[in-house]
């Protein structure tokens, strides 16, 4: 660096490829998809941006590019604009002083100096992208749009200007059947990035707080190591169903319940304590009836007493009705325990008589029937409901807050005179 000149210096910062992680860099090649599938805080939107810049960018500042017309694409209108453009890894952000576009609010529209344009467009309108035609987009989160398949149709379209149109798209990936289509396309080339690979940009303790939060399973694959998992033929739960279950917590809950699956083994290695709060709303009749999950208290590879507190500390912390617990597996220990932490909860034990597949089977056709809310993202408990099918668990591991989530709901269930899983109490 002592050999650059001043103006070399004070260009440096603004050159990506001197500091783009290999995932970051733009493949050789004809693609006309390049998908970055990454972790969280992995840089997917700052290669975005960068690649936005590599396109639309000449050799002087209102020298052409080899893009003139650009679309910008996320979830919704405002995320496009708060990520895509003003966000830290942005195209304002990242672009230098004397090529920075205009943001023109009326228009939604980004201007360079070289007369450049990228228009934003949200997926969740698909027909907004009827009409222009473009030479590149960037994409943003594609997993994630709720009218996917609708919105990258109109998109594919769009795409007729230049010689060479290309799509950047950048995602944590998700399982369906979008993505999936794109990665099986020979014009696509897929690069994925770990989090931990743009570990020196992200605040300290987040990647190691992640990795205890998320554990070793399939979330933990998808959210911070970038790896798209598939979900199982004959799965129980879409994402489309979790998401459309997401809302407020309904008026008039009067029945919570805590459910709890204790590992198999009692020592701190074992399997995590699957933990769920849900509760029902008052007064609804059998044709009515609706519950809500509340929280996933699960706590990992728990002693007894530790996940025996965490439980009696949710049900007092929610002023729950009964503590459920199933038993198969520890017996009169596990009442044990939580009479230990509270001799007054209010403990029923109940013991599995059919396989998970076939308990959490009437748990997900509430989901499919809108009778289930998720009062908030729940996203360890969500994936691995994502890879519960009729047949089993098709994890790794013991799909414990799963278990969980089917003994409070089927108790709610029973309490108001539904059928719920086939279970049997011994115990008060």
């Amino acid at each position: 660096m002592k050999d650059l000149s001043e103006t070399e210096l004070r260009a440096l910062p603004w050159l990506f490829d001197a500091w783009a992680l290999p995932h970051q860099r733009p493949p050789g090649g004809a693609w006309r998809t390049w998908l970055i599938l990454g972790g969280r805080g992995a840089g997917k939107t700052r290669a975005g941006a960068e690649w936005v810049r590599a396109r639309v960018e000449g050799a002087r500042a209102r020298s052409p590019g080899r893009s003139r017309r650009i679309a910008l694409v996320g979830e919704t209108y405002d995320q496009a604009r708060e990520v895509m453009v003003f966000g830290e890894s942005g195209l304002l952000a990242t672009s230098p002083p004397d090529r920075r576009p205009e943001w023109r609010a009326t228009r939604r529209m980004l201007e360079w100096p070289n007369g450049a344009q990228a228009t934003l467009h949200s997926a969740s309108e698909p027909e907004s992208l009827r009409g222009p035609q473009f030479d590149a987009a960037w994409v943003d989160e594609l997993a994630k749009w709720k009218k996917g398949e609708d919105a990258w149709r109109m998109l594919a379209l769009a795409l007729r200007l230049g010689e060479d149109p290309r799509v950047c798209a950048t995602t944590t990936p998700r399982s369906g059947p979008l993505l999936r289509q794109i990665m099986d396309l020979p014009s696509t080339v897929v690069t994925h990035a770990v989090s931990e690979a743009n570990a020196a940009n992200l605040a300290p303790g987040f990647l190691r707080e992640m990795r205890a939060m998320l554990g070793a399973g399939a979330l933990a694959s998808q959210e911070l190591d970038g790896v798209y998992i598939e979900t199982p033929p004959g799965a129980l739960w879409s994402h489309d169903l979790i998401a459309r279950a997401r809302g407020p917590r309904p008026d008039g809950i009067d029945r919570i319940v805590v459910a709890v699956d204790p590992p198999a083994s009692g020592h701190s290695r074992s399997d995590a304590c699957g933990i769920v709060v849900a509760g029902a709303v008052a007064g609804a009749s059998r044709t009515e009836w609706r519950a809500c999950v509340l929280e996933d208290a699960t706590v990992e590879a728990a002693s007894p007493h530790v996940w025996a507190r965490a439980a009696v500390e949710a049900y007092h912390r929610h002023g729950a009705d009964r503590l459920v617990a199933e038993v198969n597996m520890g017996g009169a220990m596990v009442a044990a325990v939580v009479r230990q932490v509270d001799p007054l909860v209010n403990y029923r034990a109940v013991h599995a008589t059919k396989s998970k597949g076939v308990r959490a089977e009437p748990v997900a056709a509430l989901y499919e029937q809108g009778r289930i809310v998720h009062a908030g993202a729940f996203p360890a408990l969500e994936a691995e409901m994502l890879l519960m099918t009729a047949r089993g668990y098709d994890g790794p591991g013991s799909p414990d807050r799963v278990d969980a989530l089917v003994w409070a709901l089927s108790d709610l269930q029973a309490a108001s005179g539904g059928a719920g899983p086939r279970m049997r109490p011994i115990q008060r």
